[in-house]
């Protein structure tokens, strides 16, 4: 066809019916072009939803024990190499000057002295004579600790039996108290048992092949139930007494940790100073177990936590939260999503630290003058991350909190009674992942209960420099230590 051919159609339509073609033709493009626009907006939109998604899932990937709330037993195998938070002290590693070191220390009164003659004198110049004629003019002591060779010493008590000369009746003498049945252990066995099982986590399959290595004599699970049945009974006004000692103190630190009972999840719950620790389980993490222990509900004073919601409920409380958990979600910010001023917050906040350490709390004005810096501080990360409906970015959350919740961070700079970081409560609350490594949950909610109590007190008088196998034998014969504030009972 000749090119000519193609404008012959366009010959016979008039110029007015031209341009109405040309104009629908480009009503028609114009509608394809938008339509492909809108597309690309979509697509672009889509994009960047999964760009988002991705560092949200790269940052959950990224979240460890160091930067994040998540606790060390969730590194699993791929520990992070340790990056403390702490910075150098300048010290030189292990026992500081002036610090009282522990060794085995001779005693005044051995048990046993195990006297060595000296018969002939062994200087080798007079040939070996005779000492025996010789007054000893000194001892040279050496003291070997050794256990005895038989460990269970098993003692028989025999009640006189005789017959009333008046009456002709049996009677019998009364057995000590304590002295229930024909063969038994003694309160002391019972409270090692209960010493190693509460305290150091040993399971009762492991206590029963201990006692037979050791003793020779057979231990059953039940009797190691009953022990501890036993020591918990024992520990009622003890329980009362701590609780109410814990509402007359300046500051509680508290914390909650997930545990197995009977196959299903519940919440050991702890409420402890330096020197009181109260253990408690329950079904629930939230106010239901707080209301159940009834300390929050009547305390008055300071409470330091990391931030759980329900704390905040008992307003009759004044509020401090731990700072360590703020500066674990900083450094993520400032390490894995690259936040300068995550990194500047997180600075300001250790120096702030370190300063109340040497110089002590702020006054009024100073303390105006680092609020003002906190929030310019928190500013720049809200320039960059804006408070927005619905779901948010990690940062956008953690700004949030920053921007309402400061001066419950910003405490310990006025009032001495609030630490830094909610490290009292952590400590007394791991010991429970520990348990449940080496023993598992537990079979019941009655002996999980059991063993609560018995670690609020094992606990609380360790921290008042108590003796444990001491507390644990005065437990076991119904006359336990009582809670004190500051310093160990006599």
């Amino acid at each position: 066809m000749e090119h000519g051919s193609l404008e012959k159609p366009f010959q016979r339509l008039s110029a007015e019916q031209i341009r109405q073609v040309f104009r629908a033709g480009e009503s028609a493009v114009l509608a394809l072009v938008e339509g492909l626009q809108a597309r690309v907006e979509h697509l672009e939109g889509r994009i960047a939803n999964l760009h988002a998604r991705l560092a949200q899932l790269e940052g959950r990937v990224a979240q460890n024990s160091s930067n994040s709330h998540k606790p060390p037993s969730s590194d699993g195998l791929n520990k992070p190499p340790p990056k403390s938070l702490r910075e150098p002290s300048g010290r030189q590693p292990g026992g500081q000057p002036g610090h009282v070191g522990r060794t085995l220390q001779a005693v005044a009164k051995p048990d046993h002295v195990v006297p060595h003659v000296l018969d002939r004198c062994p200087c080798g110049l007079c040939g070996g004579c005779s000492l025996r004629q010789e007054p000893v003019v000194d001892y040279e002591r050496r003291q070997v600790f050794e256990l005895p060779e038989q460990p269970l010493v098993v003692t028989e008590h025999q009640a006189e039996i005789k017959v009333c000369p008046i009456s002709g009746q049996r009677v019998r003498a009364e057995f000590p108290s304590g002295v229930v049945a024909p063969v038994q252990y003694g309160p002391r066995f019972q409270g090692l048992m209960v010493y190693l099982n509460q305290q150091q986590f040993i399971p009762s399959e492991r206590l029963t092949q201990l006692c037979d290595d050791l003793f020779g004599q057979p231990f059953s699970e039940a009797t190691l139930q009953a022990a501890n049945q036993r020591a918990a009974d024992q520990l009622t006004d003890f329980e009362r007494a701590l609780a109410e000692q814990l509402l007359q103190e300046a500051l509680l630190q508290v914390d909650e940790s997930g545990v197995r009972v009977e196959g299903k999840l519940h919440w050991l719950h702890v409420v402890s100073t330096e020197k009181l620790t109260f253990y408690g389980i329950h079904a629930k993490r939230g106010t239901e177990a707080m209301e159940a222990f009834d300390i929050l509900p009547r305390y008055q004073g300071w409470v330091m936590h990391d931030c759980w919601a329900p704390y905040f409920t008992y307003g009759n409380c004044l509020h401090a939260l731990c700072n360590q958990h703020l500066l674990r979600e900083l450094k993520f910010l400032a390490e894995e999503q690259h936040e300068t001023w995550a990194a500047n917050l997180s600075g300001y906040l250790r120096h702030l630290h370190k300063r109340v350490q040497e110089q002590g709390p702020l006054d009024e004005g100073q303390y105006q003058s680092v609020q003002a810096r906190y929030r310019a501080l928190v500013g720049e990360g809200r320039e960059r991350h804006p408070s927005q409906p619905g779901r948010q970015s990690k940062a956008a959350n953690l700004l949030d909190r920053l921007e309402s919740l400061g001066p419950h961070y910003l405490a310990f700079l006025w009032d001495p009674a609030v630490p830094f970081t909610n490290n009292q409560a952590e400590q007394d609350i791991r010991m429970i992942k520990v348990r449940q490594k080496i023993s598992g949950g537990f079979r019941t909610l009655k002996g999980a209960c059991n063993f609560a109590r018995i670690r609020s007190y094992l606990s609380t008088c360790r921290k008042q420099g108590l003796s444990l196998w001491n507390a644990i034998q005065r437990l076991m014969i119904g006359q336990p230590f009582m809670p004190s504030p500051s310093s160990a009972p006599g």
